[in-house]
């Protein structure tokens, strides 16, 4: 496992930079430590023990997958969690918005995989620079627990092909896997201890594998858009200012949810999830909703 990318006063370096746009990625950097760590994942799992089978309209999944920021606090603490928006400004700058949160979770000894992707294939956006995604382990992310795997400057390309399984093994919503090959050897896997995330560009082909260890691999895959950022078609979207400034009206804004599920949260989860499917799963032949 590669040692902690070091930052200076818990910024990225202008080396660290220009690694990032030259890789389309950049890892492992320490934004939590083990206290902090295991207190996020004990919250997580003190919902889903709490939460699986009480009544809510989709399955706990869903809301786990899909958002978790509109109506769980612990997605908003996370994502809102000062060391990771300090790296995140080093590569969208000062005015940025929190558009998503996704716990990723594998247990153990499962086949469950993400095929090789890129992100930005099916989300509407107007800029691709403007967006990124870092990915937080909340436990060890390596290759026999099925960390992620990159390509190496694979962000370079423009969006490629992209063919839909719906395979039931596949944690993407539509199955998306590339329609090129991907070889062993151009994969570079990416390990994460605890309390370590990476960061990588909307276009950077990535993936993983099964879970083969003795252990849950917990990730949260948490993406930030600048407010320079605009959505392709005149869509509509929404996120949660995390700092700086809106310059006008690109994406509707919203606060972190006061409460775990509360009503008014929960009715705004409903109306993203409609206008956001309406973009993520246009064209599909299988299923029209996201999870």
């Amino acid at each position: 496992m590669k040692d902690c990318v070091a930052l200076q006063d818990g910024r990225l370096t202008e080396r660290q930079k220009s690694a990032y746009w030259n890789d389309g990625y950049l890892f492992p950097i320490r934004v939590a430590d083990d206290a902090q760590t295991h207190s996020w994942r004990a919250a997580l799992e003190e919902i889903e023990r709490t939460w699986l089978d009480n009544g809510l309209p989709l399955p706990l999944n869903t809301y786990k997958r899909v958002n978790a920021q509109v109506v769980m606090p612990l997605a908003c603490e996370i994502g809102l969690h000062g060391p990771i928006l300090d790296a995140v400004e080093g590569v969208l700058g000062p005015d940025v918005m929190l558009y998503s949160v996704e716990f990723l979770t594998k247990e153990a000894h499962t086949k469950h995989v993400v095929t090789m992707h890129q992100d930005l294939a099916y989300w509407g956006m107007g800029d691709m620079d403007n967006i990124l995604t870092a990915w937080l382990a909340l436990s060890p992310a390596t290759t026999a627990s099925g960390c992620m795997d990159f390509v190496q400057g694979s962000h370079k390309n423009e969006i490629l092909a992209h063919e839909d399984s719906f395979d039931e093994l596949n944690l993407l919503s539509r199955g998306q896997e590339i329609a090129v090959d991907v070889a062993d050897a151009d994969k570079v896997p990416v390990e994460l201890a605890p309390g370590c995330m990476s960061l990588h560009h909307g276009l950077t082909i990535h993936g993983s594998g099964p879970n083969q260890s003795d252990d849950r691999r917990i990730g949260v895959a948490i993406r930030y858009v600048s407010t320079k950022m605009r959505k392709a078609g005149g869509n509509k979207d929404y996120a949660i200012l995390a700092r700086g400034a809106v310059s006008d009206a690109s994406f509707i804004t919203y606060a972190p949810p006061e409460a775990l599920f509360d009503g008014p949260s929960m009715a705004l989860y409903a109306e993203i999830r409609d206008e956001q499917a309406k973009v993520m799963m246009a064209g599909a032949k299988s299923q029209s909703a996201i999870y």
